[in-house]
């Protein structure tokens, strides 16, 4: 006999909807970088699954980016 799969709606407690939290994973660029370069190099799929996610960095780091891209020399 064949066994059907059966989908049930999420668990609702006093009629709210539950709604997913924010990221709260904290990790260091000094940790993160190597990786996503790697997995930009090698040219990982995974890697474009997360492409359109946002990182929130802090308003220094922001200044140093944005004058980076205006002031590099083009090649």
């Amino acid at each position: 006999m064949a066994s059907y799969l059966r989908v049930y709606p999420p668990c609702q407690e006093d009629g709210q909807v539950a709604s997913e939290s924010p990221a709260t994973v904290r990790v260091r660029l000094a940790d993160l970088l190597p990786l996503v370069a790697l997995a930009h190099r090698q040219n990982y799929l995974w890697l474009q699954d997360f492409l359109d996610d946002e990182v929130i960095i802090t308003d220094d780091l922001f200044e140093v980016l944005r004058a980076f891209r205006c002031t590099r020399p083009s090649a």
